[in-house]
């Protein structure tokens, strides 16, 4: 029993200190990292965001505009939250104003790759 005893204090390895200054290299590397996702990924998004939101106020009766759904039509009266949109003679159907994905000229957009 004695052999074993002094068998495992042996082999156990004696506890070593835990490295000085560590800390702060690993909260420098955090901070680094929030601030490249931040100008990366963040910043971009809401200045997209921002630009969105101008162009939604800045629309007006008679406007073209294309939808997030794709419905590309003629807005025919603007209320607080919502455009009713002329999509083709008859029809008007009420959208929700972020559902404006852009403002479009007087030509019919084409697809990518289209001739």
């Amino acid at each position: 029993m004695n052999d074993f005893i002094q068998i495992l204090a042996q082999a156990a390895p004696a506890p070593e200190s835990a490295p000085q200054g560590g800390g702060s290299s690993m909260l420098i590397f955090v901070v680094l990292m929030f601030a490249a996702m931040y100008f990366l990924m963040i910043a971009p998004q809401r200045k997209r965001q921002k630009q969105h939101q101008k162009m939604i106020s800045e629309l007006k009766t008679g406007d073209r505009v294309l939808t997030i759904g794709g419905m590309i039509g003629t807005i025919a009266n603007i209320k607080e939250k919502t455009f009713i949109v002329k999509l083709g003679d008859n029809n008007k159907v009420e959208f929700i104003k972020s559902a404006v994905q852009d403002k479009l000229g007087d030509e019919i957009p084409s697809e990518a790759g289209r001739n």
